[in-house]
């Protein structure tokens, strides 16, 4: 898994997904924004992180029993555990919140161990448990029955899709209020340079518009002008 550095962790921490996806957009990557996932707390913190995947396929009833879960190998609680710290597990529950992809106990576990956030593209249980950790967590909606019920856990950190976008494992993840993203691995450093800089600009924007400045020649900044002040709002504001 490509590590990444300190430096672009703080970058992408501090920009939306919403930067991050129009950078996305101008490379051609049009569907790295993981559909139908929500934070489970409104004030958990920005996640950002390599994917560690976990991969789960229809539920065959005779080998998706209760007892499966007294081996160690499961691939369900071996992802709980081979999880790196400062990692997202991303999970492929093939859209289908009607069965739990993991519950309080497991999140609660990624937490201590230092991983940096989880995501599903199914539900988890226990869920306003999982709210109050101010853990990062993201999942389509509640869901009370056990994953046996309908997810048999197959694989982990192998190529997944999660929400309709291709998660493949070390890809950077990247969730806010917005949603999750999917940031490529080669091009994370890139984006991370590039948002940031993006962000400063769109912070000036935002104050200029406050203000009551109109939009033209303002953004896209096709006037003149708007760089001069740019550069010296940067320079006033320490950006």
């Amino acid at each position: 898994m490509t590590k990444l550095s300190e430096a672009t962790r703080n970058k992408l921490k501090s920009v939306s997904t919403a930067t991050v996806a129009t950078a996305l957009f101008k490379r051609g990557l049009r569907i790295q924004m993981i559909q139908d996932v929500h934070p489970l707390g409104p004030d958990q913190p920005t996640m950002v992180g390599e994917a560690f995947t976990l991969r789960y396929m229809p539920a065959r009833e005779d080998l998706n029993t209760i007892d499966v879960f007294r081996d160690c190998s499961h691939p369900q609680r071996k992802a709980v555990e081979d999880c790196p710290p400062g990692a997202v597990l991303v999970m492929d529950s093939r859209k289908d919140a009607r069965a739990a992809s993991a519950g309080a106990i497991l999140i609660t576990r990624l937490m201590k161990r230092g991983v940096a956030g989880v995501v599903t593209d199914g539900g988890f249980r226990d869920s306003a448990e999982i709210a109050r950790l101010g853990f990062p967590a993201f999942h389509h909606r509640p869901s009370a029955p056990t994953n046996l019920t309908l997810h048999q856990a197959i694989e982990i950190n192998v190529p997944i899709g999660c929400g309709d976008a291709p998660v493949f494992p070390g890809d950077v993840i990247l969730g806010d209020s917005d949603g999750v993203i999917v940031i490529p691995a080669h091009l994370a450093d890139e984006i991370a340079n590039e948002t940031f800089e993006m962000t400063a600009f769109e912070d000036f924007v935002t104050e200029e518009v406050g203000k009551g400045r109109g939009i033209f020649g303002l953004y896209p900044a096709t006037d003149p002008q708007t760089l001069t002040d740019f550069a010296a709002w940067r320079k006033a504001n320490g950006r």
